[in-house]
C-alpha cells in the first residue's frame, strides 16, 4: 500500500510541475537576440540612465602651479641676471623637456645659444596650450611673476589655436593637414567638436563665448591677435621686451616646398607685431626656406612624429633659426648675451646658410665654421 501512496505522490507532483512550467516560462525574463530583457515595473518609471562621455564631465582644472612642478618647470637659474623667458607650446618645450617619444622643442637646445653667466634662458612653454588656453588656464600669471625689468619675453602661438570660430564664418583649416583634406575621426572615436582651448581667427575684436566641457564653465574666446596683444601689453608693463615669433612650420609639402602659414598664424602675428612696434622671429619662414633647401628625405629625419615635433637634430635647426631671427631685429639687443655657439650664428638676412658663410651644412645643423 505504502509503494502505491509513494507512486501517486510522484505523479502528483510531476503532474504539477507539468503545469507549472509554462506559467514559469511566461513569467521569466525572454532575453535572445532579438528580444529585449523585461523591466520590473516598480524600475520601469525611472528615468534610464545617459550614458556620459567620460571626458564631456566637468571637473575641477588643475591647479597651474603644481601642473608646472609636476612638468619640471623652473625659475632662473640666478634672479639676479636677465632673463630670456620663452612662452610656447610644445614645440617650444616638449612634455616634460625630457625627450619622450624623441621630441624636442627648440628651447631645450637653444640655452647653449647663450652664456649662462649672463643671461637665463628659462623655458615656461606648455604642450597642448594655445594663446588663449595658457591665460586661462592660469599659467601667463605665473610666468608674469617672474618678469623683471629688463627681461626679454619670446612669444610662439599657433600650432592649438584653430578649432574655433564665430557661427557662420568659416573654420582655419587643420594646420596639421595638406590642403583640402579632411581627417576622419580615429576608429572607435566621434568626431571632434569646438577646440574650446583655441582661439577665435584673425586679429580683430570679437569674442564668442564657449562651454568648456572639462570645467563646465563658459570662456569667453579672443582673437589670435588680441590674445598676442594682451602678452605684449602685460610684458610692457613690467618693463620687459616681448618678441613675437611666428609658429614654427609643420613637415607639409606642398608642390616640393613646405606649407607656409601665411594667410593664417603666420600672417597675423606679424601684423600684430608692425602694429605694436615689437621684433618679429619669422620662424615660419626661416626655417620652411632651411626645410625646402634640404628636401624631403633629409628633413623626414628631423621629426620624432609624423610632421609637428622635432627630435634633438630638428631642434637644434629650429633654435638656430631662433637666433638667427634675434640677430636680424634692430639694434642686436641679445648679442651680448650669445656665448661662441650663439655668436657663430649670422643674422638672418633671407638666405638659407644660418651660420658664418663659410659653415659646412649637414644634418641636424651646421657644423662649426671650416679651417
Amino acid at each position: 500500500m505504502s509503494r502505491i501512496c509513494s507512486t501517486l505522490h510522484v505523479s502528483f507532483l510531476a503532474a504539477a510541475l507539468t503545469c507549472l512550467l509554462p506559467l514559469l516560462a511566461v513569467a521569466a525574463p525572454q532575453t535572445g537576440p532579438n528580444t529585449a530583457p523585461q523591466v520590473p515595473s516598480s524600475a520601469r518609471s525611472a528615468p534610464p540612465a545617459a550614458t556620459t562621455d567620460a571626458r564631456a564631465i566637468p571637473r575641477t582644472p588643475p591647479d597651474p602651479r603644481t601642473q608646472e612642478k609636476d612638468l619640471g618647470l623652473k625659475p632662473p637659474n640666478n634672479p639676479s641676471l636677465p632673463s630670456l623667458i620663452l612662452i610656447g607650446d610644445s614645440t617650444v618645450r616638449n612634455g616634460h623637456g625630457r625627450g619622450d617619444n624623441n621630441q624636442w622643442g627648440w628651447g631645450a637646445p637653444l640655452v647653449d645659444f647663450f652664456d649662462p653667466a649672463k643671461i637665463n634662458v628659462v623655458n615656461r612653454a606648455i604642450g597642448g596650450l594655445s594663446s588663449h588656453s595658457y591665460i586661462s588656464g592660469g599659467h601667463w600669471a605665473l610666468a608674469l611673476e617672474l618678469i623683471k625689468p629688463g627681461d626679454f619675453v619670446l612669444i610662439q602661438w599657433g600650432h592649438n589655436d584653430g578649432g574655433i570660430h564665430l557661427p557662420g564664418t568659416s573654420p582655419v583649416p587643420d594646420q596639421g593637414l595638406a590642403p583640402g583634406a579632411t581627417p576622419p575621426p580615429p576608429a572607435g572615436m566621434r568626431p571632434r567638436g569646438p577646440n574650446v582651448r583655441g582661439s577665435l581667427p584673425g586679429v580683430g575684436e570679437e569674442t564668442y563665448d564657449v562651454v568648456n566641457p572639462r570645467t563646465g564653465k563658459t570662456d569667453t574666446v579672443h582673437t589670435y591677435g588680441w590674445y598676442l596683444r594682451k602678452y605684449i601689453a602685460d610684458v610692457r608693463a613690467k618693463g620687459a621686451t616681448p618678441i613675437i615669433c611666428s609658429l614654427v612650420p609643420r613637415k607639409i609639402w606642398v608642390d616640393g616646398h613646405i606649407r607656409r602659414n601665411t594667410t593664417t598664424y603666420r600672417g597675423w602675428a606679424q601684423q600684430v607685431a608692425a602694429e605694436q612696434h615689437v621684433g618679429f622671429v619669422d620662424l615660419n619662414e626661416i626655417i620652411a626656406r632651411r626645410y625646402d633647401a634640404m628636401g624631403p628625405e633629409a628633413v623626414d629625419g628631423l621629426f620624432g612624429d609624423p610632421h609637428t615635433h622635432t627630435d634633438m637634430a630638428g631642434a637644434v635647426i629650429n633654435a638656430e633659426a631662433v637666433v638667427s631671427g634675434l640677430r636680424a631685429l634692430p639694434g642686436d639687443a641679445l648679442a651680448k648675451y650669445l656665448s661662441d655657439k650663439g655668436r657663430a650664428i649670422a643674422p638672418y638676412n633671407g638666405n638659407l646658410s644660418l651660420s658664418n658663410s663659410n659653415a659646412v651644412p649637414r644634418k641636424g645643423g651646421y657644423s662649426q665654421p671650416a679651417p
